[in-house]
Order: structure tokens, then sequence, then C-alpha cells
């Protein structure tokens, strides 16, 4: 049968895709070699050529259709045939190549690590801590090839990391869930590995690219700090809170009373304590302490010391950055309160603060919405007040007092001061304004200047 030839291009391949008998042959008439092959999955454009033992061999391009365009084909198929030019082999280079794609595919996370990585990061300043961040965060993949890394592996690293773990030998407490900013550090340190990886060609390309890992849901404290308004309590309202103390505790005296009265004689006489329940020394001590609702729900005795006035304690928020308890004065006020509820309490050495007085356990982070609304109504307050103003409250009155902000920030265990000062730094005095005033007025006359301006502006 004659060699049918035609310049292959795309209007030709188009026809021929549609015309061609499946098994026949089409040969470029520019590119000697270079032909198409009808077969049941489509056009397969190829090159046939000898090899240097005089052998023929057929090197497949491709299958006509988007992406590989006949464009792509011919460029292709010109590359191939000056490398037969040249006495190579394009279909050996081509399975070398994939051979070696393929080594480099299997190139354990262990073997990168310990080996380029790590003489990599010897000359960085931090170096040795990102080398145990990634052997510790991702022990169980270290023998793992990189390039088979995949989303799910990701996904189910991440769910793990922020699962409670089981206690491996008993009497040990389980594992608490990894903070996400913790994760994120860590999936970044592997991010980056893989990316120094893929720039020096030891896998074909990051296979984690693009992946990023899931936001958690926010916390209580986390919600409560977004909803409620930065802001402080006028002195109207602090008075309204404590009076709306003093009538939740009344109103929960009043049931009592008349629960005993109608044969509950049993029940504890609650005129006879200083507080009804948690709710009164729970929201005075964040008044006073400037404290998150979650740092209180996890409060125990042992941080106490009230002889020193004192609370010693891990965050519970930035724990993951920050592990070391950190010590926070308490004024004459607070310790009065806990002074109380601690004798009221039994003089307990040791246990929860405010623990569930249904099961004795930490309370849930739920637990103070519904009494902060009683108390919320009973003194008056906004309906939109949220607990965690208190807490703003008690940065905002130590600002605006004078108090440095490096100071506030410590007692709001801000991570950064920089948070502090984006939040709190406009209600500082103005002491600028008052230097500058300060200095104007040592020029000569203008002590009488400003006198005659200040009259002005008393007529006016």
């Amino acid at each position: 049968m004659a060699k049918v030839t035609e310049k292959l291009t795309t209007r030709v391949l188009e026809r021929l895709a549609r015309e061609l008998p499946e098994g026949d042959e089409v040969w470029d008439a520019d590119l000697s070699g270079y032909h198409v092959r009808a077969g049941k999955r489509g056009l397969a454009l190829r090159v046939s050529y000898y090899n240097t033992a005089g052998q023929r061999r057929v090197l497949t391009l491709g299958r006509y259709g988007a992406p590989f365009t006949a464009a792509q084909a011919r460029e292709d198929a010109k590359e191939a045939l000056a490398i037969v030019a040249q006495s190579g082999d394009p279909r050996a280079v081509l399975e070398e190549a994939k051979a070696e794609a393929e080594r480099q595919q299997q190139q354990t996370l262990r073997a990168y690590l310990e080996g380029p990585y790590t003489a990599y990061q010897k000359r960085k300043k931090d170096g040795a801590a990102t080398l145990r961040r990634i052997r510790y965060a991702f022990f169980d993949w270290l023998d793992k090839p990189m390039g088979s890394l995949t989303r799910a592996d990701v996904e189910r690293w991440q769910a793990e990391q922020e699962a409670v773990k089981p206690p491996k030998d008993k009497g040990e407490p389980p594992s608490s869930p990894r903070a996400f900013s913790t994760l994120r550090r860590d999936y970044g340190a592997l991010y980056t590995m893989l990316e120094h990886a893929a720039e020096r060609k030891v896998i074909p390309a990051n296979p984690l690219k693009g992946i990023k890992l899931q936001k958690p849901a926010l916390t209580e404290d986390e919600l409560a700090e977004q909803g409620a308004e930065r802001r402080y309590l006028e002195l109207e309202e602090v008075e309204k809170l404590f009076a709306g103390l003093e009538t939740y505790q009344e109103l929960k005296r009043e049931q009592r009373r008349s629960s005993r009265a109608h044969g509950k004689a049993y029940l504890p006489d609650l005129d006879r304590v200083a507080y009804v329940d948690h709710v009164a020394p729970f929201i005075k001590v964040m008044y006073f302490t400037g404290f998150r609702p979650g740092d209180l729900f996890g409060l125990r005795w042992e941080h106490v010391n009230l002889a020193f006035a004192t609370i010693r304690k891990v965050i519970e928020k930035t724990a993951h950055s920050r592990p070391e308890p950190q010590t926070f004065p308490l004024s004459r006020a607070a310790v009065v309160v806990l002074k109380t509820w601690w004798k009221q309490q039994g003089e307990p050495m040791a246990g929860l603060v405010f623990a569930s007085s249904v099961n004795g356990r930490r309370m849930a982070q739920t637990a103070m919405q519904r009494p902060w609304a009683a108390v919320r109504k009973l003194g008056g307050l906004p309906d939109d007040l949220q607990l965690y103003t208190l807490r703003h409250n008690f940065a905002s009155q130590l600002v605006m007092a004078g108090t440095d902000l490096l100071t506030v920030s410590k007692l709001m265990a801000h991570a950064e001061i920089q948070t502090t000062i984006a939040h709190y730094a406009h209600l500082a005095p103005d002491h600028k304004r008052d230097a500058v005033e300060a200095f104007a007025k040592l020029a000569p006359g203008q002590e009488a200047d400003t006198a005659k301006d200040d009259a002005r502006r008393a007529l006016v």
C-alpha cells in the first residue's frame, strides 16, 4: 500500500479524526518520520526512526486533541528528530526521564530532611528548631515518598492533631488537642521544605501546592471576643452591674426561703452565706482581673495565692506559644472576693475555683450565658452587653488611668504588645500634647496670650 502523505496541520488532523479508518496512517509531507495513526481512542501522533543499532522504533508523542495540539505535536516531533540526528534515541531519552521522575517521586521525607535540607537549615539561625518541628509533627510521614503526599493526608493529619488523644498509660491524662496556630506553623515548615525540594528538581513539583489547613470553628471565648464591642463601662453601668449582682443574689435567697418554708427545709440556708452560687464571685473576679472566661473556668485553687495576692497559671489561649505559667497580681477587692468564696467552699487546697454544681467538673463554655443575661437584665444594662466586655473594660480603665501599655499588655496576657496598642492605645492620656503645651508656655509672653485666649473663649 502506497504511503499517504499530507502536511499535518490542524485542519488536516480534524478531517483525519473523522475520516481515517482505524489502523491507517498518514505521514507528514515536511518532517520525515512524523506521522499519524488512527486507533480506537483517536489519532496517535508518532515519530518513526532508526536507532544506532539499525532497529526501527516508534515514539508516540500523544493523542491529538486538547490540550495536545497540532502545533505542539510538530514541535515535539522536531525535538525527537533532532535527537535522532545527533545519534541519540528519543524513546530512550523519554524512558530515562520518566524513570528519573519516578525516582524523584520516591524520595522520602526522611531522606531529604536528614540530607540536603539539614545542610540547608544549618546555615540559618533557627534551622535546628525547624528541623525538630518537622520531625516531631510529621513523624508518621517520614518514610513516605515526598511526591506521594495528598490533600487527604493533610486533612487526616489535621483532624488527628486537633483531636483529644487517649492516655498511653493508666494514670496519665489524655493529651489535649494542638492549637490551630501551632499546626499552621508545623504545616508551613513542611510546605517550605517541599518547595525547597521542588525548586532543586529533587521532586517534579510540590505535591501540596495550593493545599491549606482548614480553619477550625471559633471557641466560645473567641466568639465572645469577636462579638463584644471593645469599650469600657461608664460609671453608671458599673453601678448597675453590681446592683444587678446584688438583686440576683437576693432573688435566689428569696426563692430558697420559699422552698425551705414549703417542705424543703433540708436545702441549705442561703441567708447564711456570702454568695448564693458561683455567679457573683465569677463575674466579680472577671471584673477585677480582666481574665478571659475560659481562664476562669480552668482556674484552680492551686493557682491562687491569697497570702501574696497573686494568681499564677498558664493562659489557655496562648498555651501553645507560651506554655509556662504567668503571674498576675490581685487587687485587694479581688482578694476579698476569692477569699470569701474560698472560705465558703470549705477552704480547699486544690480543685477548680468555679466547678460545676452538678458534677464538680469544669463548667461548659456556655455555662455563664444565662446567668449573665439574668444579671444584665436585673441591673438594667444594655441587652447587647457581652460578658467579655468586662475584660475590655479592665484594659480600657487601666490605660485611661495612665498605666503604661506594656504593663497593661502583661496584665491582659496578650501574646504581643501590638495587640494592646492596636485596641487600647487611643484611650491613653495625650501626654505628647501636654508636653508641647508645656514647652510653648516657656516662650516670653505666652502665659499672658494664653490667658487672653481663654478669656475670649469664655465670652463665646
